[in-house]
Formats: structure tokens, C-alpha cells, sequence
């Protein structure tokens, strides 16, 4: 079994800049990276899960989405950093799909194909949503004060732990 660690993407790992899909666009939020490293020497495999609502509302599309995915596998690879996978759900909220944070469907499915350990893995990610799936997946959660913070007040949860930047989570990591 695997010890793993989910990330939400934007506002986690990236700058959200509002549907980010242009490699242009890809800036790593300050921290991330040594966070991401970090956490990898620690032995945990990296697996990014996320909403891209911006598919399923036609502002982008799948190959776009790939591309900019490349582009963050290759400058995350310069630097050391392997995400083992990447998830995600391309439906708009509204069609209330299985796959949609804070459902558990991308985490399950990554679970599977990766042999994680739940008990010993953790979710790390910027919306209550993250946190949400996190919790609903048994897994261990990190809010992160980037992006959203927190802050985008569509559930009430608590996460298990809060920090300032994904460096910091990855020392929470390392202490547990």
C-alpha cells in the first residue's frame, strides 16, 4: 500500500486566476513547490484532483486542459517533482454529478489504481469542498491559506489542520 497526498489544483498548487487552462497562465503559488518536494521525500505519492467546471461550461476544453496539465507535469518535473496522477471532473455544478468535489468518486477511483493507504494519506486544498471530500473519503485534511482560504463558505467543515502555504502542510506531514 501507498501513503498518498491529494491536491486540489487551483488555489493549492497554482494561482487560480479564474478557469485556468492557458500554459501561459501557469504560476505556482510561493511555497508550492517545496511543499510538493517536501512531501514526496517523505514517500507520500502526489495526486492531483479537481474541479474543472470550465469543460462542462464550454469555456475550455478537454485538450486545453491536458495541455496546461502537461505543461505543470513538465515544470513540477524540472524541479524535482512527480505527480503521480491527475483527476477530474469536467461538469458544471449544476448537473450534480458522482464525480464533483466534495463527492469522493475522483478520490476512490485514484485509490484503486494506486494502492493508497486512506488511513495514512491526506487531502490538501484551499475550498471547503476540498476539505469536505477529504472528510467524506476518510482521508486527513489540510486547508491551505492560498487561494480561496477557506473562505468560499459553501460547507461548514473543519479540516484537521490549517496552514499558511503547501511548505508549511508539508511539515504538519512530516510531524504526524
Amino acid at each position: 500500500m501507498n501513503k498518498a497526498v491529494f491536491l486540489d489544483r487551483d488555489g493549492t498548487i497554482n494561482v487560480d486566476k479564474g478557469y485556468v487552462y492557458k500554459k501561459e497562465d501557469l504560476e505556482f503559488l510561493p511555497n508550492a513547490v517545496n511543499g510538493l518536494k517536501n512531501i514526496q521525500q517523505l514517500g507520500f505519492k502526489l495526486i492531483i484532483i479537481t474541479n474543472q467546471s470550465g469543460i462542462g461550461k464550454g469555456y475550455y476544453s478537454e485538450k486545453e486542459y491536458r495541455i496546461f496539465m502537461n505543461e505543470l507535469y513538465k515544470k513540477l518535473g524540472e524541479k524535482g517533482v512527480k505527480i503521480e496522477a491527475d483527476y477530474y471532473c469536467k461538469h458544471a455544478p449544476e448537473k450534480k454529478c458522482s464525480c464533483r468535489k466534495p463527492n469522493t468518486k475522483m478520490i476512490e477511483n485514484a485509490v484503486k489504481a494506486h494502492w493508497i493507504d486512506k488511513p495514512n494519506s491526506y487531502f490538501i486544498g484551499d475550498k471547503t469542498a476540498d476539505i469536505l471530500a477529504g472528510k467524506n473519503a476518510r482521508l486527513r485534511t489540510i486547508l491551505v491559506l492560498t487561494g480561496k482560504a477557506g473562505k468560499d463558505g459553501k460547507y461548514q467543515i473543519k479540516p484537521d489542520y490549517i496552514c499558511r502555504n503547501l511548505k508549511e502542510a508539508s511539515q504538519i506531514i512530516e510531524k504526524s
